[in-house]
C-alpha cells in the first residue's frame, strides 16, 4: 500500500497554474454575463487569484493573456505578482479575435497577415523575457471550411514556418508549448486538429517545444489518458489544460462532467513520472466560469485536482502490476476502482491543516469577505473579459 506520508509530501508540493482570462467575464453560451466584482485590470486579476492560492496552497502561478492582459511595465507586472506570493507563468498569444485572421494567423494564404502574426508571437517571447515566464503557449484557430478553399499542405508548410521562427527566438530555458483542437471555428480542415500533428510539429522544432493537452478538445470517446502516458514516454508533454466538457470544448470546472476520467488522466500521470520536477510538465487551468462565481469556480476546479491526483496516488502500484503480469483482467481494474472509490477528502483536510490552511477552501473563501469587498470596491471602469 502507498505510504500516506510520502503521498501527502508529493500532495503539498503540487503545483496548479490558474488563468486570468477565469477571474474576467467570459463563457461559451450565446451571451456572457457580467458579474459584480469583476477584475478590470491585469493587476486586479492578480488579487483574486492570490485570493486562490492563500486558500488552496497550491496555485502560485498565474497564466497571462495578450492582448487581454497587456500592462506597459511588465517587469512592474511580475514584481505585483511576487508581492502577493505568485509567479507569472506561460504567456498565451492570441491570433483569433482580429479581422484580418478570418482566413488564418500563421497559415493565412497573405504573407503580410502571416508576417503580422508572427509579430505577436514574437512579442509574447519579449513579454515572457519581462516576466520571467518559461512557457509560451500557442493556440491557432486556422484553418478551412470548404474543401478547396486552400492548399492543405502548404498551411502545414506555412505552421512550421512561423513556428521555427518562433522556436529560434526562445532562450535556453524557455519552451513552446503547442496545443491543438480537432475543430471549431475550422470545420473542414484545421491546421493543428490532434495530438499527432502537434507531436510531429514538436518532434521537428527540437527539445524546446512540447506540446499541450486540453482536456475538453478532443472527439468524445477518445481515450485522453493513452495520450498522456504516449506523449510522458516520449517525453513530450509540456502541459495540460484543465477543464471539462458534456460535449464539446465547455471550458467547464475539471472534474465536473466526467470526475473518473480525470483520475484516469492523473493515474496516468502519476504512474509515468508527470509530476516529477525533473519532467517540467505544467498543470493549468483552462475555464470559462460563465454563470458561476468566478473566485469559488477557479478554487473548486483546483481542488478537483488535488483530489483526482490523491486518489491516483493512493494506487497500490505493487498489487496492480502483479494483477497485470497475472493476466488477471478483474483484479487489475478492482485494484484501480479501489483507489477510485476511496475518498480522499479527510486526507485533504488534514493535510491542508498541517500546513496552517483551512480544511475547506470554498468555505473560508465564503467567510473572508472577499468577495463582498470586491463587488462593493470594483465599481466604474471596464471589467476584463473576452477581448478586454
Amino acid at each position: 500500500m502507498p505510504d500516506i506520508a510520502a503521498v501527502k509530501a508529493v500532495l503539498a508540493g503540487q503545483r496548479i497554474e490558474t488563468p486570468s482570462w477565469g477571474y474576467g467575464n467570459s463563457g461559451t453560451r450565446f451571451k456572457v454575463f457580467a458579474q459584480a466584482g469583476v477584475p478590470r485590470t491585469p493587476y486586479e486579476k492578480l488579487d483574486d487569484a492570490a485570493k486562490v492560492h492563500e486558500f488552496t496552497g497550491i496555485a502560485p502561478v498565474v497564466s497571462l493573456h495578450i492582448p487581454w492582459d497587456r500592462v506597459d511595465d511588465y517587469a512592474a507586472l511580475a514584481a505585483y505578482a511576487k508581492d502577493r506570493s505568485l509567479e507569472l507563468g506561460a504567456i498565451n498569444s492570441n491570433t483569433f479575435q482580429d479581422d484580418d485572421y478570418k482566413l488564418g494567423s500563421v497559415c493565412h494564404p497573405d504573407a503580410k497577415i502571416r508576417a503580422k502574426a508572427l509579430a505577436h508571437l514574437l512579442e509574447c517571447v519579449d513579454i515572457m523575457d519581462a516576466t520571467g515566464s518559461r512557457d509560451l503557449k500557442l493556440w491557432f484557430a486556422d484553418g478551412t471550411n470548404y474543401p478547396g478553399q486552400d492548399d492543405i499542405a502548404a498551411r502545414q508548410d506555412r505552421l512550421a514556418e512561423a513556428l521555427a521562427a518562433v522556436y529560434e527566438r526562445l532562450g535556453d530555458d524557455q519552451r513552446l508549448l503547442l496545443e491543438y483542437k480537432f475543430f471549431e471555428p475550422a470545420f473542414y480542415t484545421t491546421d493543428v486538429p490532434d495530438w499527432g500533428t502537434a507531436y510531429a510539429h514538436c518532434l521537428e522544432l527540437g527539445p524546446k517545444a512540447q506540446v499541450v493537452v486540453d482536456t475538453g478538445h478532443h472527439a468524445p470517446g477518445t481515450n485522453i489518458e493513452f495520450i498522456v502516458a504516449t506523449l510522458l514516454r516520449a517525453g513530450k508533454l509540456g502541459a495540460f489544460d484543465f477543464n471539462s466538457r458534456f460535449y464539446a470544448d465547455d471550458d467547464l470546472m475539471v472534474g465536473s462532467a466526467d470526475p473518473f476520467q480525470l483520475f484516469r488522466i492523473m493515474h496516468e500521470v502519476v504512474k509515468n513520472g508527470g509530476l516529477d520536477p525533473e519532467t517540467n510538465v505544467n498543470f493549468m487551468l483552462d475555464q470559462c466560469h460563465n454563470i458561476e462565481a468566478k473566485i469559488p469556480a477557479v478554487i473548486r476546479s483546483v481542488t478537483n485536482v488535488q483530489e483526482a491526483t490523491a486518489k491516483a496516488l493512493l494506487v497500490d502500484m505493487d498489487a496492480l502490476t502483479a494483477a497485470q503480469r497475472d493476466g488477471d483482467v478483474l483484479g487489475s481494474n478492482e485494484v484501480l476502482m479501489d483507489a477510485y472509490d476511496t475518498d480522499v477528502r479527510p486526507l485533504l483536510r488534514e493535510l491542508r491543516e498541517e500546513q496552517g490552511l483551512a480544511p475547506d477552501p470554498v468555505a473560508a473563501y465564503r467567510k473572508s469577505g472577499w468577495q463582498e469587498a470586491i463587488a462593493a470596491g470594483r465599481v466604474g471602469g471596464d471589467q476584463a473579459g473576452w477581448g478586454a
